[in-house]
């Protein structure tokens, strides 16, 4: 075990565990921030995404030693009132349907808008790619990336 000072949502958090231990687990289990799923546990299917610094990075490969002092921002840290343009974009498009992708999916957006704030419908495919949506509502997110451009 070692011990972890990490700043997560603008926050300073404290963790003791296994310097191998991913990023989703500490999160979930060490810090009870939900909001990050589980999805495949092998970094393909986006479920798990959190900004480090900024960009898009799967959780679930991710292990908390390689994160230094690189800022964390989680889907509970996005907006402090779901106000983000993605979070409003999303809503207005009615993309979720079982909501299980939900997070990852707007966490790499919101990355691809920071990134690219004026996307081209090929960037926002490259950036949405690994993003799987069981429900198939993949015309939404990509309709509510180009008017979250809008409400930035």
């Amino acid at each position: 075990m070692a011990t972890y000072n990490l700043k997560i949502n603008g926050q300073k958090r404290e963790v003791d565990v296994a310097p191998d231990t991913p990023m989703l687990w500490v999160l979930r289990d060490h810090l009870n921030m939900p909001g990050t799923k589980y999805g495949c546990g092998v970094a393909q299917c986006g479920a798990c995404t959190i900004h480090l610094d900024g960009n898009a990075m799967r959780s679930c490969m991710l292990p908390v030693s390689a994160i230094g002092d690189k800022a964390i921002t989680t889907i509970e840290g996005l907006s402090e009132n779901g106000d983000h343009p993605v979070q409003k974009a999303w809503l207005e498009h009615d993309v979720a349907q079982c909501g299980y992708c939900q997070a990852g999916q707007i966490m790499s957006a919101a990355s691809l808008l920071n990134n690219i704030p004026n996307p081209t419908d090929s960037d926002i495919e490259a950036a949405m790619h690994g993003n799987i949506c069981r429900c198939g509502t993949y015309g939404r997110i990509k309709a509510a990336v180009k008017t979250a451009v809008k409400l930035s």
